[in-house]
């Protein structure tokens, strides 16, 4: 069974819906970045300010590399991890992007808060990430706007695409 993987910009309910989405298929869900936020014992937020950005690139690239040896899971990546892993990523598992418009972003993630790389002034940086990485979340096949949506009617969305794609779920 292929694991199902869910990129795509912060904020556009990765997380969220990788929980509902593994309850509703009965798999086992791995959260990427909580479970380096927990290897680490800090915050990714901690992470970024104390060692950079580069040290959490190569620590995803390696926690993603073991997540990805077992199947039949729904992986929820961060925000930026499409950027070096693509192959793994594609190779491993069914990749589904995620997305929003910027303004759906930008309110989820002010009552959120705690992003690391959105320091200052939050639509300028939002918008320049998104203009910088467009190109990347555009290029996968399978997208699902999140925007005026419910994480659950996003989750069925999911599975009904994937079934109308003739991929066994359970």
């Amino acid at each position: 069974m292929q694991n199902i993987i869910l990129t795509g910009f912060m904020g556009t309910g990765k997380t969220t819906v990788g929980r509902i989405l593994a309850a509703a298929l009965n798999r086992p869900f791995v959260d990427m970045d909580g479970l380096i936020a927990a290897r680490e014992g800090r915050s990714i937020e901690a992470i970024f300010a104390e060692d950079g950005e580069a040290y959490f690139r190569a620590l995803e690239k390696q926690v993603l590399a073991e997540v990805l040896r077992k199947k039949g899971q729904v992986v929820s990546t961060g925000g930026g991890a499409l950027l070096q892993n693509r192959e793994a990523l594609e190779a491993r598992g069914i990749l589904i992007c995620l997305t929003a418009d910027p303004e759906e972003i930008i309110k989820r993630l002010t009552e959120e808060g705690g992003r690391p790389l959105l320091a200052g002034d939050l639509q300028k940086k939002i918008q320049a990430i998104l203009a910088e990485r467009r190109h990347l979340y555009g290029s996968v096949p399978r997208q699902i706007n999140t925007g005026r949506k419910t994480p659950r009617q996003v989750a069925e969305e999911i599975m009904a695409l994937l079934r109308q794609e003739g991929i066994t779920l359970k």
